[in-house]
């Protein structure tokens, strides 16, 4: 097993059943009340890529936080549901032991993989011109989660906010990150670092309020020779709300890499409180 944080949480042991795996929440990603959202997604995709049936890479991953996961053992299923020449579609469920000792879904997903083709290609969104992270400080935008010291972020714009006064008047954030300690990077760990954007609503109310993700969708737009050749450099993310309204708002975000390459697009929908 690689001795890198992120890789010993993510260790899945395969079952007699194929697809379907067991596994251990970790302590390195622990949000306030369970795992932080990325590694919980980051586990939904490696239950795919592990699977013996894999057809292509990842293109498209949709988690749904269905309930709050737990400290201990989980069970995380693959199944693909559908395979086609150059498309499989996947269904994906983690489950754990309940309070009451049954069986109980604490998120479902669905993923679509792909084999990928040479064609014609274009960005239609450039990367920000923002300055290199080398002239940034490194941020630990929240106290008291311990995920958040498994990554070097540093802030171009929209930190997390040290004054909470219920006037802010912007959700964008821009900031470089990547893996600490470093670690080359992958699809699994570009679908947690699709999810390290704290809560649009902390920003653009200036307001500490009760917030989770309910449904987070990764669109990956580069291969593993892509991602590979991006090594452990940082990647720039830019992140922004567009409505929040009765409760709810969304959160769309791009990554890319140093040399200018949108790697994914995420979406998020997100619950609120005041």
């Amino acid at each position: 097993m690689n001795n890198h944080p992120f890789d010993q949480a993510l260790a899945l042991t395969l079952t007699d059943v194929p697809g379907v795996y067991h596994g251990s929440t970790s302590a390195a990603y622990w949000n306030m009340v369970g795992p932080f959202g990325g590694i919980t997604a980051a586990i939904a995709l490696k239950s795919v890529l592990q699977h013996p049936a894999l057809l292509g890479q990842p293109i498209a991953l949709t988690v749904n936080f269905a309930g709050a996961v737990v400290d201990g053992p989980f069970t995380v299923s693959a199944t693909p549901r559908r395979t086609n020449r150059s498309t499989q579609h996947w269904v994906i469920e983690l489950t754990q032991i309940g309070s009451s000792g049954q069986v109980e879904v604490m998120l479902t997903g669905t993923a679509v993989t792909a084999v990928r083709r040479n064609t014609w290609s274009s960005d239609e969104i450039a990367m920000p011109v923002v300055p290199r992270p080398e002239g940034l400080l490194e941020e630990k935008p929240m106290t008291g989660v311990e995920w958040i010291h498994r990554y070097d972020m540093r802030f171009v714009e929209g930190a997390f906010p040290t004054e909470w006064k219920a006037q802010g008047d912007t959700s964008q954030s821009r900031l470089w990150m990547r893996d600490s300690p470093q670690r080359c990077l992958d699809f699994c760990a570009l679908a947690a670092m699709a999810d390290i954007f704290f809560p649009r609503v902390y920003l653009r109310r200036a307001l500490r309020v009760p917030a989770g993700t309910v449904a987070l969708t990764v669109y990956f737009h580069a291969d593993a020779a892509q991602l590979t050749a991006s090594g452990s450099a940082y990647l720039l993310g830019q992140a922004r709300a567009q409505t929040f309204r009765n409760g709810f708002f969304d959160q769309s975000s791009q990554l890319w890499n140093e040399a200018g390459l949108l790697l994914a697009t995420t979406n998020q929908i997100v619950y609120f409180k005041e």
